[in-house]
């Protein structure tokens, strides 16, 4: 089951890193309208990381021996940075990513003025960079594969 959670959680993570860069371009190339292809964009990218968010968690606390090495000494998987990487750095930026998406799409919504849509263009932005700060990238001490067979 842990080979199968990861391959979801591994492609998953493209579907949502394609759905946040895609609803900026659209974002940006739209403008202010009200309702747009780039909301849609936003969805996606929404939907993406709440199921990114389950199978993570499902990974963090049930299914991962790196998350139950970690949980065994806490303090030792501070000392060691790919234990770190997994236990705190990577699932602080992954909810972050996943509170900005949320967040944005709300000021949007609930936005009167025009400045809805800036707003959620920031939160997108920045959910983006810490999807991309929060990623194992191959080359780092934590990293892994670019795509995962």
């Amino acid at each position: 089951m842990y080979s199968t959670v990861l391959l979801l959680h591994s492609w998953l993570r493209w579907v949502a890193l394609i759905g946040g860069v895609g609803a900026l371009f659209a974002l940006f190339k739209e403008g202010d309208k009200t309702t747009t292809n780039g909301d849609r964009w936003v969805l996606i990218t929404m939907i993406a990381l709440d199921l990114q968010l389950l199978l993570g968690l499902l990974l963090y606390f049930a299914l991962s021996p790196f998350t139950a090495e970690a949980m065994r000494d806490f303090g030792a998987a501070m000392r060691n940075a790919p234990l770190r990487f997994w236990a705190v750095e990577h699932i602080t930026t992954m909810f972050g990513a996943v509170i900005l998406i949320h967040v944005g799409r709300v000021l949007a919504r609930k936005s009167k003025d025009g400045s809805g849509r800036l707003k959620l263009i920031v939160c997108v932005a920045l959910a983006v960079m810490a999807m991309l700060g929060g990623m194992p990238w191959p080359g780092m001490a934590s990293g892994r594969p670019l795509f995962r067979m």
